[in-house]
């Protein structure tokens, strides 16, 4: 359905919702916020009646005000989260009509996130609500609509028509926070819906202080992820009753570790209603029953789920214990903390230091011991330790409606801890959460993760992630340390039992040997269509062979020539996963030697298990002695004292900072702190997560699960300089293909498409296409050499559309090995041969950037008219100063010389060349130009042959703002300092007023003498309240537009 204006598509929009459990009372219609005060004070009376509470006297405007400064010192969503869903609100009574409870402190029901479309919950529309602007000068605002539950708003919609993108309803929103709309009363909302009728996107409201981020805002979709955008199908599913209450009450989540305000992505709803629609579905009498297990890829969140699924059993009293289980590795690091963060005031997260205290909490009544995180080797060991359970304690836990929900279940779930826990607790119900499930075609012990835990009960495959942009994406590369003619002969001759070729040739037996493997035999084995494994070229060279140092000097010299670049000049972290405990510490004392050699300040540290090949003697003392150099390494560098004794404390630090989480959290402003390069064995490659890894170096062959669960160690959003994640390995390569191949068809879900980037050759091909569409657009409007920006707004439009695709693909290319200085790569990787030239030079996508710069402020100053550019913050700070002026000058060298000579014909040709680099200047520098050149020709200028042509430039620029500057001085008789200092600022709309400058520049203006030119410029009697709107809006448009005074 189309809506060509917004007021016929907020009409409808209110009629679905009408129809969607929110048409019992009727639509509040322009109300400010004291009405709706008044409306939620009329509500809480009506809900608090009782003798115990109100004792049926109405609320004082004075006692509704003690709610507010409750709101205001709350102050933001994350805060006030808690106070919505913690039920009640104090007051002390003031209204001397009640008798009973004057001068004394009550308790008022607000909301019962529990009492959905039931009890005392009342639903209300807000149409058209006003905000009171902060500034006198400004306007009042008006929203859209506002959703109240219980007389509180707590949801957000803007609206824009049909063809107008829904980045201008939510870039709204953000102007309207950032001017401080949403706060008092109004600072209650909880999630804004952005809306336009065939795309939606919902988020939680970060607060004034917070920072939005568009990687947060989230489309909704069905249970099968497939993406809901037609506004009356988002109504119905998502802003419908009971749903909206559901979304207050239990799927946004106050993480205060990140200190902001969480809401659950779609595929987290799903999942934890699965879990907790199975759990009302139990019979706790049967045995052995099986919960069921989630699917989700790893790095889209499946520790809020899993917490939230916890919270919703528990909170139901479905259940009596809700143990969430981690292998003990995840609890020493993250997952704990993570769990923590998620609860809110109501909610008590038991950790469990020893056996004793588990027991204890596991026969516990007490409400509080409800929820208890512990590790799996714990409780499989519940039975066996000294404070353990004995026969009683089984006995009366065996009563108990237990449900256990384990983290990462794909690891530690198929050995005996897991059965040891079944055969303790047999009524106890157990879902596993995981983003690699274990299937047929990779069991372990004839098990899946279905014969272990039960169906699976909601999926989000890393397809679906990706195609979400909830997780990044893979760029995968294998890098041959031999060639593969070498190995194949090498492999030939081993088979043929010969020494050399001409052994092997002159022997017929010999021969058919060494020519089957030389011609016959791929590189890698397969398995064919009959389901038999064919051998390849790999399955007959010795792991030896990837032990030799020659392989270690290219793995280490591969990485160290990339690092630059993969790393983005040391911006992002990577991880090096090698085959063994004793490689580790030779690669870990090989690049010591190797950083020293190219001169690189590479910090690095390497980490394994301290409790593996302790028994073999030689082994065990070569770990202990490498173990021993990396931890005193570590400590000269980072200023520790860590010790074998105490190195799970070691790991956590080394987790934290490659995290940059507590006490790391702003490493990255001191990089000398910061762990570029983590050398591993099997740690961290599962369960850990930092976005600021983006590369993964493999010198280990890895299988099905593991190869998912490694390189997600590199897909956690970042922003435009993390375009996917890049892996680079080495050891059997051609096998690793083969594993990588068969991993990511089994995880996907069916459908891999997507899963990785396209490589340096399409993205070129993609570059090319985008810059013949831009190209295409301006030649359409007549505009030569880009030299400015379209009239038409729909062209303008398409451009900023068409260059952020650009911008995207040549961010990726970077990483991938593009430069600038070269524009024409050769391909050889397959046959044919390929060479691919990018069209584009530097200089003309720097023109392109000023283009792109041009576009915000390129709607004039009206601020009311939608304009439907996507504007990108990153592509609007490059840096354009960088453009070659080298040929601009030239041209007005050649241009000053023959202008005397002439030769008409010349002159033009030159002027036109001169012309034609005016593209590189911003539309106000080109203005000047035009203007210095007509000077020229008129005569009016002697030129100084020692000025550049852009000197001149930034002259007659200067010299035309500080004429209007002194015009604005004279007029008005502000300070000229003040307004001089915030135009070399180079201020925004958001930061104009930041210390109150703006507001100073005004107070500095002659009312009086502003009074005078503003009448004679309307020829009418002018009130100081609009005069003082049209000294705030003229001094706005000259500071942030550069408007020119009449």
């Amino acid at each position: 359905m189309t809506f060509t204006n917004e007021a016929e598509f907020e009409k409808g929009l209110i009629k679905v919702l009408r129809d969607k459990g929110w048409g019992e009372h009727d639509v509040i219609k322009n109300p400010t916020e004291e009405q709706l005060l008044e409306n939620w004070a009329k509500i809480l009376f009506e809900n608090n009646k009782s003798i115990d509470r109100l004792n049926n006297i109405p609320l004082t405007h004075s006692e509704m005000q003690q709610i507010l400064e409750q709101i205001n010192i709350l102050k933001t969503p994350l805060k006030l989260n808690s106070f919505i869903n913690g039920r009640t609100v104090s007051i002390t009574r003031d209204n001397e009509e009640d008798k009973l409870h004057f001068g004394k402190e009550i308790s008022l029901k607000i909301y019962d996130r529990a009492e959905i479309a039931a009890g005392q919950s009342r639903y209300q529309i807000v149409q058209q609500p006003i905000f009171k602007t902060k500034s006198k000068i400004l306007n009042d605002r008006r929203g859209d609509l506002m959703l109240l539950i219980n007389g509180m708003p707590v949801i957000h919609i803007e609206l824009k028509k049909s063809g107008v993108p829904v980045s201008q309803a939510y870039n709204q929103i953000e102007k309207y926070s950032r001017e401080g709309l949403f706060t008092g009363l109004f600072s209650l909302v909880q999630v804004f819906v952005a809306m336009e009728p065939d795309e939606s996107v919902y988020f939680a409201n970060p607060g004034m202080d917070g920072k939005f981020n568009k990687d947060y805002y989230f489309h909704w979709a069905d249970k099968w992820n497939d993406p809901i955008n037609e506004w009356k199908k988002v109504t119905s599913d998502l802003l419908s009753i009971p749903m909206a209450h559901q979304l207050i009450g239990y799927y946004t989540v106050a993480d205060d570790a990140d200190g902001v305000l969480k809401v659950m992505r779609s595929y987290q709803y799903y999942a934890a209603n699965a879990i907790s629609d199975k759990i009302k579905k139990t019979n706790w009498k049967d045995k052995n029953s099986l919960g069921g297990y989630i699917w989700h890829t790893t790095g889209s969140g499946k520790t809020m789920t899993s917490f939230k699924s916890a919270q919703l059993i528990a909170n139901s009293k479905d259940a009596d214990k809700v143990i969430f289980l981690m292998d003990r590795i995840e609890l020493g690091t993250q997952s704990l903390q993570e769990y923590r963060a998620f609860a809110d005031a109501s909610d008590d997260i038991q950790a469990t230091e020893n056996t004793g205290v588990l027991v204890t909490k596991l026969k516990s009544n007490d409400p509080a011991n409800t929820l208890i995180v512990t590790s799996i080797q714990k409780m499989s060991n519940i039975n066996s330790e000294e404070d353990g359970l004995n026969s009683k304690d089984i006995e009366l836990i065996s009563n108990k409606r237990i449900v256990f929900i384990v983290d990462e279940c794909h690891r530690s779930t198929f050995g005996d801890m897991l059965i040891a826990i079944k055969d303790t607790f047999t009524n106890a119900i157990f879902f596993g959460f995981t983003g690699t499930p274990i299937q047929d075609e990779n069991q372990k012990k004839d098990n899946t993760t279905a014969t272990v835990f039960g169906d699976e009960l909601h999926r989000y495959s890393i397809a679906d992630g990706i195609r979400d942009k909830n997780v990044l994406g893979f760029d995968p590369y294998k890098i041959l340390t031999y060639r593969d003619k070498d190995l194949r002969k090498a492999v030939a001759l081993q088979e043929s039992k010969s020494k050399n070729e001409i052994e092997a040739l002159s022997d017929e037996k010999k021969k058919k040997v060494f020519n089957k493997f030389m011609t016959e035999f791929k590189m890698a084995g397969y398995t064919d269509a009959s389901g038999k494994y064919i051998k390849g070229i790999e399955d007959f060279v010795s792991k030896a062979q990837y032990e030799r140092i020659e392989h270690q000097n290219q793995v280490i010299d591969d990485i160290l020539d990339n690092w630059i670049t993969l790393s983005q000049n040391f911006k992002f972290h990577a991880i090096f996963a090698t085959s063994s405990i004793p490689e580790a510490i030779e690669y870990y004392r090989l690049l010591k030697v190797k950083i020293q050699e190219k001169n690189l300040n590479l910090k690095f540290t390497a980490l394994f298990d301290s409790n593996i090949d302790n028994d073999d003697g030689a082994k065990s003392a070569f770990k202990e002695d490498g173990i021993v150099e990396i931890m005193e390494d570590y400590n000269k560098r980072y200023e520790q004292d860590f010790s074998l004794k105490i190195f799970s404390k070691f790991k956590k630090d080394i987790a934290s900072r490659l995290a940059h989480k507590k006490p790391y959290n702003y490493i990255e402003k001191n990089p000398e702190k910061q762990i570029d390069l983590l050398i591993v064995v099997d740690q961290m490659l599962t369960g850990f997560d930092s976005k600021w890894i983006n590369t993964l170096y493999l010198d280990k062959v890895l299988k099905y699960e593991t190869i998912i669960q490694a390189f997600s160690r590199t897909n956690r959003l970042f922003g435009a300089d993390k375009p996917f994640g890049t892996i680079r390995y080495y050891r059997y390569p051609h096998t690793m293909e083969e594993n990588i191949n068969k991993a990511v068809k089994l995880y996907s879900g069916d459908k891999p498409l997507g899963l990785f980037a396209d490589r340096l050759e399409n993205n070129l091909k993609k570059l090319n296409k985008l810059y013949d569409e831009i190209s295409e657009l301006f030649e359409n409007a007549k505009i030569e050499n880009f030299e400015k920006l379209p009239d038409d707004l729909t062209e303008r439009a398409e451009f900023a559309k068409l260059f952020k695709k650009f911008n995207e693909t040549l961010e990726a290319s970077k990483i991938q090995g593009f430069k600038w200085s070269e524009l024409e790569y050769k391909f050889e990787e397959s046959k044919p041969k390929r060479v691919v030239k990018l069209d584009i030079d530097e200089n003309t996508y720097l023109i392109l950037v000023q283009r792109y710069k041009e576009l915000p402020s390129s709607s004039g100053s009206g601020g009311n008219i939608d304009i439907p550019f996507e504007i990108e913050g990153y592509i609007t700070e490059i840096d354009t100063d960088k453009i070659d002026t080298d040929f601009m000058n030239s041209r007005f060298d050649k241009y000053r010389k023959i202008i005397d000579s002439g030769d008409v014909v010349e002159i033009e040709k030159t002027l036109n060349e001169l012309h034609k680099s005016f593209a590189t200047l911003s539309q106000e520098e080109q203005k000047y130009a035009n203007i210095f050149i007509h000077d020229i020709q008129n005569g009016d200028i002697q030129i100084d042959s020692s000025k550049t042509f852009r000197e001149y430039v930034a002259q007659y620029q200067a010299n035309a703002e500080n004429s209007q500057i002194m015009k604005l001085v004279e007029l008005f008789r502000l300070d000229n300092e003040k307004l001089k200092e915030i135009m070399n600022l180079n201020v925004t709309e958001s930061n104009i007023n930041d210390y109150g400058r703006f507001d100073d520049l005004k107070n500095s203006v002659d009312k009086e003498k502003a009074k005078l030119y503003f009448e004679e410029l309307e020829g009418c009697k002018l009130p100081i309240p609009r005069v003082n709107i049209k000294v705030h809006n003229l001094l706005k448009d000259f500071i942030l537009n550069n408007i020119v005074l009449d």
